[in-house]
């Protein structure tokens, strides 16, 4: 196809803004799916993004519409809307030419909306500000116009007004798309380059790669080199999404389609990779994509310790389809063996978990979340280290270095105070306030990562009523006043439960964490000591109590000095026994201190 016919773009927004809902009315408008084939969040494939309501894979689809008796190809990409999917949008946007930034007209600007729309210009993308939810009794589009000139700093003032949810003005937009979206420059003629945007692994038919063609046309049958990993695989499916997979037999340049080729090899597919033919001429490489940063670390552990092979196989396929995080053994004492994963946030890390346990079926226990810290050694050497039992003792580093996050929280005017106060709870550097509108602020923070990965969100949410709205991005290191929190059981530390905090909040946290391990822990036969120390001292203890046998139950009356006897022969034994014996910890006890700090009763 000629590829000034060709329009390749995608929809970038903050969460629930309507993306899906936008996709779903495009595909209903051109006829891409039958009315009775319609559903709703039909591009979300996974029972988890319907469940949630969220999109946490980009999908790709190729719709056709007609303006002025001529038939366009639009490639659509749906993006996800948070943070922790940042790297997703990273990846569509390089398959594009333009971006349609979906605002609801309803609730303004959030903090993904503006972050998403930088990624956007970054790439050179012409970005089309759409305003959503036109037909919401309490819509303000006049308003919401002015915050995006005033927080993105694009025009605004001829955005294009739609109602994703009954499709009014979905006609129009696609005919502005056409107009707006400059062409997909490439050769028909020249050496054949195709970009890797995305992959997923398929139980029949091996690994489906996600291509992009920028130059020549990729036909069936052809050989084709993939330069990254320097394999050769004949082509033997190529085709479009519509939205299900349809054979078209070959792709030209700006066009976005499948690959197949039997790959079985996970490792022989890399994201951001360049497809060419094989023996043809030599060709650069397509800049790709940036290695993901991981921010946020644990360690999963199966349940049951013979599952360990499956949780390797479980965690390589789901990373082809998932190339945002990585993953590498680790042992425990506690534990056993288990895995070190490293993920971009929270939400991603709580995704990944509940595609193990559900596409694989298996039972795990989760380590606390912990980040990254750069250590500063007596030689002046910087090693990092991605969890707490990494961390050397006191006297062989100068200083701990954490990461720290410029924080930015969008809010209703009304609870500036709320926001300002939790910022400065979780160690918040103020840097600085924009008022985007009569009744919207922006306020920005620095804030380390730690902090923000531990309950920031939940109290921002519930202190804002759920209006206030955050996005962050990682700003640097900086030296800070960490400690080691070891948690001691009957003498013995308890590698798992180990944590990296700051001096001022170890004792709580440290308080905390024992009488959760107070209730879950059996009493034995003899006395558990729990303890929670940094270094050699002790900074608080609970105590189980031994089960106890009344040995004196059979003397009846007589001399006092026979029961003595026996009580410390008792006593004797549990002394012996506390010495040898050992303390067998529930996976509840585990989970009860992993699973968060709410605050005791």
């Amino acid at each position: 196809m000629d590829t000034k016919h060709i329009r390749n773009f995608c929809i970038i927004a903050h969460i629930d803004h309507g993306k899906s809902t936008l996709a779903d009315r495009m595909l209903e408008v051109t006829g891409a799916v039958d009315k009775r084939d319609m559903r709703a969040q039909l591009l979300d494939s996974m029972d988890l993004e319907r469940e949630r309501g969220i999109t946490i894979k980009a999908s790709a689809v190729t719709i056709w519409h007609k303006k002025d008796g001529v038939r366009y190809e639009l490639n659509l990409i749906d993006t996800p809307g948070h943070v922790d999917f940042n790297y997703e949008v990273q990846k569509a946007l390089q398959a594009c030419e333009g971006a349609l930034l979906l605002v609801d007209a309803s609730q303004g600007v959030e903090a993904q909306t503006v972050a998403n729309a930088y990624l956007a210009v970054e790439a050179d993308l012409t970005v089309l500000p759409v305003l959503n939810k036109l037909d919401l009794p309490h819509a303000r589009p006049e308003v919401v116009q002015e915050e995006i000139e005033n927080s993105i700093g694009i025009d605004a003032a001829d955005a294009a007004r739609v109602s994703a949810k009954s499709g009014l003005g979905v006609n129009e937009l696609l005919d502005r798309i056409v107009d707006r979206i400059p062409a997909p420059k490439g050769e028909p003629d020249a050496p054949l380059r195709c970009l890797i945007f995305d992959a997923v692994y398929n139980e029949y038919r091996g690994i489906i790669v996600y291509l992009r063609v920028v130059d020549g046309t990729i036909k069936e049958r052809d050989l084709i080199h993939m330069l990254g990993t320097d394999t050769v695989y004949e082509a033997i499916e190529i085709g479009r999404f519509t939205p299900t997979m349809k054979r078209a037999g070959e792709l030209g340049p700006g066009e976005v389609g499948y690959f197949i080729s039997n790959i079985k090899k996970l490792g022989d597919v890399r994201i951001g990779d360049t497809m060419t033919r094989h023996k043809g001429p030599k060709v650069a490489m397509l800049p790709g994509y940036r290695p993901p940063m991981h921010m946020v670390y644990a360690d999963f552990f199966p349940t049951n310790t013979g599952d360990f092979e499956s949780l390797r196989e479980a965690l390589e396929t789901l990373s082809l389809s998932d190339s945002s995080f990585s993953f590498e053994a680790v042992t425990s004492e506690a534990l056993g063996f288990g895995f070190r994963c490293g993920f971009l946030g929270l939400l991603h890390m709580e995704i990944v978990q509940e595609r193990l346990e559900r596409e694989h079926d298996i039972d795990m226990i989760q380590t606390a979340p912990t980040v990254t810290y750069k250590i500063v050694l007596k030689d002046g050497s910087e090693v990092e280290i991605h969890s707490p039992g990494q961390l050397p003792s006191p006297d062989k580093y100068e200083q701990i270095l954490e990461p720290s996050a410029r924080v930015t929280v969008m809010t209703p005017a009304e609870y500036i105070g709320n926001v300002m106060t939790i910022a400065n709870d979780h160690r918040g550097t103020y840097v600085r306030q924009d008022h985007l509108s009569p009744t919207r602020v922006q306020l920005v923070y620095d804030i380390p990562l730690a902090e923000l990965i531990y309950d920031f969100f939940d109290k921002l949410k519930s202190s804002t009523r759920g209006y206030g709205t955050l996005n962050y991005e990682i700003s640097g290191y900086a030296e800070s006043e960490l400690v080691k929190l070891r948690i001691l059981v009957n003498g013995k530390e308890v590698d798992a439960l180990t944590s990296i905090v700051h001096k001022d909040q170890a004792e709580k946290r440290g308080r905390s964490a024992i009488k959760k391990m107070r209730k879950e822990i059996a009493r034995h036969q003899f006395e558990i000591a729990l303890q929670a120390a940094i270094g050699a001292r002790i900074i608080a203890r609970e105590t189980i109590s031994a089960l106890r046998k009344d040995v004196t139950a059979k003397c009846y009356g007589g001399d006092i000095t026979r029961k003595r006897k026996l009580l410390e022969k008792q006593k004797e034994g549990k002394r012996r026994m506390r010495q040898i014996g050992n303390v067998d910890i529930p996976q509840k006890a585990f989970l009860a201190v992993l699973g968060g700090d709410e605050e005791e009763g």
